[in-house]
């Protein structure tokens, strides 16, 4: 029984890495070419407007779906859909107009929640109970940062194929890969996830107030992200530094990758400061020194200071503390998760980070055309402040074992 939940986990995990290198190309490649094409900062962060606001209706109704049909099947779905979106890219030129690339973009955002909510609630259930909390933290590190790493490695592929054979070619390239995929899993991916019983539409709702304040921290945690690194960033660093494709891929590249091997070091990390498992003061003391990153940046960019230098280091000291920060959240919410119909209190969380990450990208576009890159680093580092202190009033240990009692 053990060798088979392995084996259906490993699935699972190739299947949301597959979907993940896909993802990261796709993102890079719509950036980079939409500002190719002239489009100012603003007008690509719309790009991804219905990417994010799907992302959330998705997270919210796709946790009952899974409960009801099983993370097998939502998982497969999303690969599907996946397949449709990138099918969608590949007409001429002349049609790819703003409001087509939105649509194609709006069923990628469902195919992409779809197919990490299944991943992460399947952790859930493929994970023996016996194996303890400790057990638990570290596989959810492990794919949440392998995943990060291969969405990393998305970033640098998109940014090359773009490059080399263009923006039609390369979606042609990621279409093939991802319906071998897609065949793969639906031959051998068996039945999981799904509720004992019959699950009320009514329960996509959490009634867990630590699930609701985690949930609305992490939207708050990845709105501080991406105010500044979905769109701000990477025009920063074509238009003030003078970057090429290959730079600004490689780049970001790179910082993800990083970002991503961190996190599956976050349980080892965490241990060097504390012996207790991550609980809310966990969560609010390493937000607390994240939020101090973005400020330094902005002070060392508001005085002129080497601004190459300033953003590589800066940018890799924010990546480090928040794949610690993310981590932290991502075990917090297997762990509060219910066992029986896990996908639903995770899909109400990644509905809260989808959120996030909507608001992020619209402010990112919006605050670096009119204010700057400076301006998005402030905003980062007073969401993160207000992630840290929604943080305090999650559970603490002697809590969180008294509710599991």
């Amino acid at each position: 029984m053990f060798d088979s939940a392995i084996k259906q986990y490993l699935l699972v995990t190739g299947n949301y890495w597959a979907f993940t290198l896909t993802d990261g190309a796709l993102r890079m490649l719509v950036v980079l070419y939409f500002h190719q094409l002239g489009y100012s900062p603003l007008s690509i962060a719309l790009l991804f407007l219905f990417y994010e606001f799907f992302g959330i209706v998705t997270n919210l109704y796709g946790g009952y779906l899974g409960a009801r049909i099983g993370l097998n099947r939502t998982m497969n779905i999303g690969l599907l859909l996946q397949v449709i979106a990138l099918a969608m890219l590949l007409v001429p030129s002349e049609l790819l107009t703003v409001v087509w690339v939105m649509l194609a973009q709006a069923l990628s955002g469902i195919a992409k929640d779809l197919n990490k909510m299944s991943a992460k609630s399947a952790i859930k259930a493929l994970i023996p109970t016996n194996t303890g909390e400790s057990r638990l933290y570290h596989w959810v590190a492990m794919l949440t940062g392998s995943k990060n790493a291969l969405k990393g490695v998305g970033f640098f592929v998109g940014a090359l194929l773009l490059s080399t054979i263009g923006f039609r070619l390369a979606i042609l390239v990621m279409l093939l890969g991802l319906i071998l995929v897609l065949i793969f899993s639906l031959c051998n991916l068996q039945s999981l996830g799904k509720a004992k019983h019959k699950v009320k539409f009514k329960q996509i709702l959490s009634k867990s107030p630590a699930i609701n304040r985690l949930s609305l921290a992490r939207l708050f945690l990845f709105a501080a992200r991406d105010v500044w690194f979905v769109v701000a960033l990477p025009v920063f660093l074509a238009q003030q530094l003078g970057w090429d494709h290959y730079q600004v891929g490689g780049f970001i590249a790179s910082w993800v990758i990083g970002y991503g091997l961190i996190q599956t070091m976050a349980p080892t990390i965490t241990a060097l400061f504390s012996t207790q498992l991550p609980d809310g003061k966990t969560a609010w003391s390493w937000a607390l020194v994240l939020s101090v990153v973005p400020l330094i940046i902005a002070y060392l960019l508001a005085h002129d200071m080497v601004m190459a230098l300033s953003i590589t280091v800066g940018l890799c000291c924010f990546g480090a503390f928040f794949a610690i920060n993310s981590s932290i959240h991502s075990y917090l919410i297997v762990s509060y998760a219910d066992s029986n119909g896990v996908s639903l209190d995770i899909g109400f969380y990644y509905m809260a980070n989808a959120a996030g990450r909507l608001m992020g990208t619209v402010l990112s576009g919006l605050v670096y055309q009119y204010y700057g890159l400076i301006a998005c680093l402030v905003i980062s580092s007073s969401f993160i402040g207000i992630a840290g202190l929604i943080s305090t009033t999650l559970p603490r240990h002697n809590e969180i074992k008294t509710s599991q009692e």
